[in-house]
């Protein structure tokens, strides 16, 4: 969670040219290199600390806060309802099956059936274009008691999505996080209901949290659709908005996180329960089969360029990050090779 950002910084900062010459330039091939660097289960020691997973079916609820551009929420939309909809493998909901290995002390697993129950529209920015951490809490309870459409409080199995538009600035986006999970106070919400965020970071900050459609200013890389070192070597977005596409890996990551640890209490590795290296945490950066060291692994391409792992609902090609796999004790995917 509040490690991704930090986890991303080192990950950038290990890339090299030979990396980018490295992919594919021919349609519904992989991207090459050699070696595995997906993990040491050695190195890893991610515990059960018996709190609660989301074992019931969940109840989503989306807060558009600020200015969005249909066409991004539609692709946000698709990717949530691929969760639990079949597509062609390696799909999105092949890719949840290996966050429902996780289970609570009852031996329940992570539910497979996740439900976009309702959306709220906060264009009138409640609580301003400089959002605090703990002003998301706020957010979410401007949108259960709203006067018009307002969203349902419901703390037996909702979970609650804020994402914030391009305008809007996060205490800490783009410089410590690209999105957090937490879980609400009572004081602020009236329940403890898990929730995340995810920021939009096209115009923020992509080289950063929309990796790896674009690249850090003092990583001396081209901007995407250069041509790069090589003509096509900067991976594109599979939906058009590298900001967007960013963004998607970003919520899967939060998604998985908040699903195996909503009260920070379950799955984490580590000592400290305020900050937590969880199941997506292992994993950044790592897209495919040898990813890892500033490379994001053995991932499929499409036609100019584009870069994707995993197949949505409506013919939608997404590209998300691994997450720790507890059997095989590595990072794992649907698109991996072994």
């Amino acid at each position: 969670m509040q490690k991704l950002f930090q986890r991303l910084f080192l990950v950038l900062s290990c890339f090299s040219f030979p990396s980018l010459a490295s992919f594919s330039r021919y349609p519904n091939r992989q991207f090459s290199q050699a070696k595995n660097y997906e993990g040491s289960s050695d190195l890893v020691d991610l515990r059960y600390h018996m709190g609660p997973v989301l074992a019931s079916q969940i109840n989503l609820y989306i807060i558009w806060y600020g200015h969005w551009n249909p066409p991004h929420q539609s692709t946000i939309r698709d990717f949530l309802y691929s969760l639990s909809s079949p597509s062609p493998y390696p799909s999105v909901a092949d890719w949840w099956r290996t966050v429902r290995l996780y289970t609570d002390q009852t031996g329940s697993n992570i539910t497979g059936n996740i439900v976009l129950s309702g959306e709220f529209q906060d264009s009138r920015y409640s609580h301003g274009a400089y959002l605090t951490r703990l002003a998301i809490q706020s957010i979410i309870n401007t949108a259960v008691t709203s006067h018009h459409r307002a969203l349902p409080l419901n703390p037996h199995n909702g979970l609650y999505l804020v994402l914030t538009s391009s305008d809007v600035r996060v205490q800490d986006f783009c410089r410590a996080v690209c999105g957090f999970h937490y879980f609400t106070f009572p004081t602020i919400v009236g329940v403890t209901v898990p929730y995340a965020w995810v920021g939009y970071s096209g115009s923020q900050c992509p080289g950063m949290c929309a990796y790896p459609f674009a690249w850090p200013d003092y990583s001396r890389m081209p901007p995407p659709g250069s041509g790069g070192v090589s003509s096509g070597s900067v991976m594109r977005p599979p939906n058009g908005d590298a900001g967007v596409d960013g963004m998607i890996s970003v919520i899967a990551h939060e998604l998985a996180e908040v699903s195996s640890n909503p009260l920070v209490n379950a799955w984490y590795a580590g000592e400290d329960p305020t900050a937590p290296t969880e199941i997506a945490d292992l994993c950044v950066g790592v897209y495919g089969t040898g990813g890892g060291g500033g490379y994001v692994g053995k991932v499929y391409r499409a036609k100019w360029g584009i870069g994707y792992n995993v197949n949505g609902v409506r013919g939608r090609k997404f590209l998300i990050q691994w997450v720790w796999n507890p059997v095989k004790r590595r990072c794992f995917g649907p698109n991996a090779l072994d």
